[in-house]
């Protein structure tokens, strides 16, 4: 389905100079772990705590982001680490092991711990939600009992949406990706999923969407993913992936890659590969420093 959009306005003849708007980025250029929750970025609802803009303007993207020097003009690649949370302890060897620029996502369903989470912000690692959405092989594969679904009324749909934003704070957006999962047949349906992307924008959050060159999104900030890299889980697959990933941001300038599940023998490979990224011209960059502005027919932040 193709999104509406408004024809060209009409130029004014005369019209007077524009200030341009201040842009809003995501990201933190100090460096340091990641800021615990604040009580002025939680909004209190009978749903639960749910992420919000601070009266005086901060955002959830850029408090709770991963610090990154804006300065580095060396090609960035970002990689997604899916899964955290639902085995404890490889996540919390995934939080020592890995470098802080490796950004992680959590499911809901887990129970995470605040122990958890605090040792994942220690590490500098930004975090995100991931958001449970109806992929393409529905019912087949299953995302849940919360899922958003398409066949669903608006009303049942944002209530699952805000369920999943209430299950722990401090995230810095939110992602499709929930293991091997990535919610096409939702995001690719824009009645339902463009008023999520527009609540998801209101609160301050980004998107990172696991859907390899998907189209460019309205009202969020977002990035999408450019290689899967644990489709196969053998050690030289990954590595395989990886090195695909380094071409791509050699190339272009910039690539994110994506792992769904959390295993030790991926932790392992993306260690190694993460640590002779500075040998190769390249710097390890976390998602909201990554992130580009929404699709132009739509206001930015």
């Amino acid at each position: 389905p193709k999104r509406a959009t408004l024809p060209p306005a009409t130029p004014a003849a005369a019209a007077p100079p524009v200030t341009p708007a201040i842009v809003i980025r995501p990201g933190r250029d100090t460096p340091g772990p990641v800021a615990d929750p604040d009580p002025a970025l939680i909004e209190s609802t009978p749903d639960g705590p749910l992420p919000r803009v601070a009266a005086d303007g901060r955002m959830p993207m850029q408090v709770y982001a991963a610090g990154f020097d804006p300065s580095d003009q060396r090609p960035k690649v970002g990689l997604i680490l899916a899964g955290v949370g639902l085995n404890g302890a490889d996540s919390q060897e995934a939080a020592r092991s890995l470098p802080g620029g490796v950004t992680f996502a959590l499911s809901p369903y887990a129970q995470i711990s605040p122990e958890l989470l605090a040792v994942i912000r220690l590490a500098e690692h930004e975090y995100l939600l991931s958001l449970p959405m109806e992929p393409q092989s529905f019912p087949l594969n299953d995302p849940g009992d919360e899922a958003l679904i398409t066949r669903n009324t608006p009303e049942e749909n944002e209530k699952r949406l805000h369920w999943a934003l209430s299950r722990f704070e401090g995230y810095v957006g939110v992602t499709g990706a929930l293991g091997s999962m990535r919610g096409e047949r939702f995001a690719n349906a824009p009645d339902v999923f463009d008023p999520v992307l527009h609540e998801l924008s209101g609160r301050g959050l980004l998107y990172a969407d696991p859907r390899p060159g998907a189209q460019k999104l309205p009202y969020v900030w977002q990035r999408d993913v450019d290689v899967i890299i644990d489709d196969q889980a053998d050690e030289a697959a990954i590595d395989a992936k990886l090195a695909e990933l380094d071409r791509i941001a050699s190339e272009r300038g910039s690539a994110l890659g994506l792992a769904g599940v959390v295993r030790p023998n991926t932790i392992a490979r993306i260690a190694v590969w993460a640590n002779e990224l500075a040998a190769k011209g390249l710097a390890l960059t976390p998602v909201s420093a990554l992130a580009v502005a929404p699709s132009a027919a739509e206001p930015t932040q």
